[in-house]
C-alpha cells in the first residue's frame, strides 16, 4: 500500500494527509477547490513547522513532507489509483453515501474505503456500494498529528481482513486502535455527549459558572480541556448535530440543553464563529 487518497482538505482531513505523508505514504488530498486544499496545505505547513521546532520530526523535513501530498479537485483521478481511500466530508449521511457510490465505481474491486465519521451508520454507508465487505469506519480525532487513537468501527458486513488491514495500517501510521460496533455514536463521540450535555445542564440549573465548571473539570478530573472549552472547539452547530442524533437514538437522555440550541440558533458557532459559551454570560 503506497498511495492514500484523503477526501475533505478540512481540519480533519489536511492533517489524516499530513500523518499519511509523514509516515512515507503518498497522499491525494481532493476538496471542491484549489483555494481549500491550499489552506489545507498551509495548515498541515504550520502543524509540521511547529514539530520541527519542537524536535519531533528532523530540521528541514516540512517541505518533505509536503512533497507527498498531492491536491485534486476531481474525485476520480484522485481515487482511481489510490490504494486505501479515506473520507474526511462533513457529517451528512447522503453526502457520505454520494460518494462512496462513486468511489465504488472508480476504486479497483481491493481498495478499502474508510470514513472518518464520528457517529455516522457504517452500514448504511457501506450499503451505497457492492463492496460493503471492504467499507470501515476509521474515526480519527483533533488534531490527527496529535491524537494517537483511530477508532476502528465494524459495520454489519465489514469483513476481518478488512479490519486487520486497517489496523496494520493505522499502526505504520504510528496510531492505536480500538475496534468498535456500529452503534449511534460508536464509545468516544457517545461518552463525550453525554459529558458535555450534563456539565451544559449543571450550568442552566446555576450549579456553577461556565468558568468554574471548565476548572472543576480540569483540575478534579483531570480532563486537559474543561467541557466548554472543548465545546467552542468543537463547534456548537455540531454538538447540536450529535445530540439530535443520539436523542433519537437512545432517547431523552441526550436531549441537547436549551442553552445550547439558542446559543446556535444565536450564531453562536464556537470558535470558527469567533463566539460561544464563553459568550454566553455577557448576553
Amino acid at each position: 500500500m503506497k498511495t492514500i487518497a484523503v477526501l475533505g482538505a478540512g481540519l480533519m482531513g489536511s492533517g489524516i494527509a499530513q500523518v499519511a505523508a509523514q509516515n512515507g505514504f503518498q497522499v491525494h488530498l481532493v476538496d471542491l477547490t484549489f483555494e481549500l486544499i491550499e489552506k489545507g496545505l498551509h495548515r498541515a505547513r504550520r502543524s509540521l513547522q511547529r514539530l520541527e521546532k519542537a524536535g519531533k520530526i528532523p530540521a528541514g523535513s516540512t517541505e518533505t513532507v509536503l512533497s507527498r501530498i498531492q491536491g485534486f479537485i476531481d474525485l476520480e483521478a484522485a481515487a482511481e489509483d489510490a490504494d486505501l481511500v479515506i473520507e474526511a466530508v462533513p457529517e451528512n449521511l447522503e453526502l457520505k453515501k454520494n460518494i462512496f457510490r462513486r468511489l465504488d465505481v472508480v476504486c479497483r474491486p481491493e481498495v478499502i474505503l474508510a470514513t472518518n465519521t464520528s457517529e455516522l451508520s457504517i452500514t448504511a454507508i457501506g450499503a451505497a456500494t457492492q463492496r460493503p465487505d471492504k467499507v470501515i469506519g476509521m474515526h480519527w480525532f483533533n488534531p490527527p498529528p496529535v491524537m494517537r487513537l483511530i477508532e476502528i468501527v465494524i459495520g454489519r458486513n465489514t469483513s476481518p481482513e478488512t479490519v486487520a488491514t486497517i489496523e496494520d495500517i493505522s499502526q505504520r501510521l504510528g496510531k492505536e486502535t480500538v475496534r468498535v460496533k456500529d452503534a449511534q455514536g460508536f464509545v468516544t463521540s457517545r461518552v463525550l455527549a453525554a459529558h458535555m450535555i450534563e456539565c451544559m445542564r449543571v450550568l442552566e440549573e446555576g450549579v456553577a459558572s461556565i468558568e468554574d465548571i471548565d476548572k472543576a473539570v480540569k483540575l478534579g478530573l483531570n480532563y486537559p480541556m474543561g467541557p466548554f472549552e472543548l465545546a467552542d472547539y468543537v463547534g456548537l452547530d455540531t454538538m447540536l448535530f450529535v445530540a439530535e442524533n443520539l436523542t433519537e437514538a437512545y432517547g431523552d437522555r441526550f436531549r441537547p440543553p436549551q442553552v445550547l440550541r439558542k446559543l446556535v440558533e444565536a450564531g453562536h458557532l464556537g470558535v470558527k464563529s469567533g463566539k460561544g459559551f464563553y459568550d454566553y454570560t455577557k448576553n
